[in-house]
């Protein structure tokens, strides 16, 4: 959808178009009534005040919305995970059953442009992290990958 498209469309389909991006409804209301938005990067800014608003249960109904990493998955995520090597999936999937039995939901990295190598490092090092830093390293990631899926939403 092209930014025009996304400013222009009824309510419904900005959500659904935001839902998209991040699977957080507070998110996708927030981006949906703030339009119009004079360009993508004005979007994406958003974003970044859209998350200083989220709460921690919001922060998880997004999480909820992403496949483990290294999973065998389509669409956004597959190209997002691009840097995944088969013989990285076995690895990754161990790690994120550690990982989800420590904090309790998925384990979620910015992908775009890391190697399966790269994710399987950052996975083990935020293993060592308490529960609160890793909230703040989550939702940190989160951002960043609905900042760049806004982007491309916008920009098609």
């Amino acid at each position: 959808m092209t930014l025009a498209a996304f400013n222009a469309a009824p309510a419904e389909e900005a959500l659904a178009l935001m839902r998209a991006c991040c699977a957080s409804a507070r998110f996708a209301t927030a981006m949906a009534a703030g339009r119009p938005y004079p360009s993508a990067d004005a979007a994406a800014a958003e974003v970044d005040t859209v998350f200083a608003r989220l709460t921690w249960d919001d922060v998880r109904e997004a999480m909820e919305g992403h496949p483990r990493i290294g999973a065998r998955v389509s669409g956004q995520s597959a190209a997002e995970q691009s840097g995944v090597a088969d013989e990285t999936r076995a690895a990754l999937a161990a790690g994120n059953a550690a990982y989800e039995e420590r904090f309790g939901h998925v384990f979620l990295i910015c992908a775009t442009g890391l190697s399966g190598d790269q994710m399987l490092a950052a996975l083990h090092r935020r293993l060592n992290n308490d529960e609160q830093s890793e909230r703040v390293v989550a939702a940190a990631e989160l951002r960043k990958i609905t900042v760049l899926r806004v982007r491309n939403a916008l920009t098609g």
